[in-house]
């Protein structure tokens, strides 16, 4: 009989420790609502050490959730130990290793943040800027399968915090590139230049620089492309290819920037010699050599020029030297070109005569003579050479977990080029 109770009481003990083991928790917390904890997942209080081992152990049999949670824990229970800096970092990279980019990129910035000391601070900026380049070629963070926000407004974020946080660092130059190709990929050309600009004016010594010059210069050539109705855009695109010019004479992008130049200039001599034609079959001889001359000023040498210098020499002899003299410069010429008829000749509107010229643009004698063979009007522009493939330039984590996957490919250095936004 005793024997049979004993059986029984051994039998019901095993049975309440093995049901125990293996139930969830039940967390209550006043004030909060109870909070659902799966095995596994209790907050662990021990030491340091003892957390620090149960997470070897996790990580040892495959558990890197597990893993995570342990380290984590070392910092906020334990953030002045001296495991604390290290188990920051094995999150980051567990994290990384689980695809879980965000939260990876956000233990990398609170290490560097926390403990700058730290011997891992520079393989932490790094993988932030890996995981930075990851965003900007497009990956997005899903809940449920719904995608939450931009995956390039991350790729800001996260390249902003590597300049914050280390801004003479080895990536930080090429962080801040980002920025602005994260944002010209937006389609947001404004911030992008003032990104590139920052590049130019904070690390002009850097590789990436003269990348960012040209960017600046491609950014207002786009636009010139499109006939925007800004009117500076041609303007600035030259500027900016002469400063890229002037400071990187040797770039492998010299050669682009000169054919970007002249398809600029030959654009803007194409609307010049149009206007110049309008007014000549207007018989408002005198705006039509202003415009002429503006053509031969231009582009000397070019066919448009030529033709605009036979045809003032027929003027003259026509109606004389006086009656073809401009009541301002040249100088002032142009400047009264742009706001009126010339963009809106550009844009292959019909310019009013009179309205920019008012009393210098009178007709003089009437002109028989044929008019002039119409010049070479299509002023598309070929689209510009390609700036190489967008590339990670950070090299792979330096210790490689099992069943790690790659997530980006060291195929050009932190000064490679990187390719306009579409």
């Amino acid at each position: 009989m005793h024997f049979l109770v004993r059986v029984v009481l051994l039998f019901t003990a095993a049975t309440f420790i093995l049901c125990e083991a293996g139930t969830a928790e039940i967390v209550f917390q006043p004030g909060k609502k109870a909070k659902f904890v799966a095995p596994g997942e209790e907050e662990i209080s021990e030491t340091a050490l003892e957390l620090y081992q149960t997470a070897q152990a996790a990580e040892k049999h495959g558990n890197l959730k597990r893993a995570v949670h342990a380290y984590k824990n070392i910092v906020r229970q334990h953030p002045k130990d001296a495991l604390a800096a290290g188990a920051l970092y094995r999150a980051g990279e567990l994290q990384e290793q689980l695809h879980q980019y965000l939260p990876a990129a956000d233990s990398f910035r609170a290490l560097v943040e926390r403990y700058p000391n730290s011997p891992n601070f520079d393989e932490a900026i790094e993988a932030q800027f890996r995981i930075g380049e990851i965003y900007l070629n497009g990956k997005k963070k899903k809940v449920l399968g719904i995608p939450m926000g931009s995956a390039l407004d991350r790729a800001v974020t996260i390249f902003a915090n590597v300049v914050r946080t280390a801004p003479y660092g080895k990536y930080t130059a090429r962080a801040q590139f980002n920025i602005g190709l994260a944002r010209e990929k937006q389609n947001v050309p404004e911030m992008a230049i003032e990104a590139y600009q920052a590049v130019v004016d904070k690390f002009p010594n850097e590789p990436v620089a003269a990348d960012a010059q040209y960017q600046i210069g491609y950014i207002w050539f786009t636009a010139a492309r499109k006939g925007t109705k800004d009117l500076a855009a041609t303007t600035n695109a030259k500027t900016s290819f002469q400063d890229f010019l002037l400071h990187y004479p040797h770039s492998e992008k010299a050669a682009q920037a000169r054919a970007n130049m002249d398809l600029l200039e030959h654009k803007e001599t194409t609307s010049s010699y149009q206007v110049a034609k309008f007014y000549d079959k207007q018989k408002y001889y005198r705006a039509a050599v202003i415009y002429y001359n503006e053509v031969i000023r231009q582009q000397p040498g070019s066919t448009e020029s030529n033709l605009a210098k036979k045809r003032i020499d027929q003027l003259r002899a026509k109606v004389g030297e006086a009656a073809l003299q401009p009541a301002f410069g040249p100088g002032e010429a142009s400047k009264k070109k742009q706001p009126n008829q010339g963009a809106r000749m550009a844009r292959g509107e019909s310019p009013k005569p009179g309205a920019a010229n008012n009393e210098s643009a009178k007709p003089g004698a009437a002109n028989n003579e044929a008019p002039l063979p119409a010049a070479d009007t299509d002023s598309s522009l070929p689209p510009p050479a390609s700036l190489g493939p967008d590339t990670t330039t950070a090299p792979a984590p330096s210790s490689t977990l099992p069943g790690t996957s790659q997530s980006s490919g060291a195929s050009s250095t932190p000064g490679a080029s990187a390719s306009p936004a579409p």
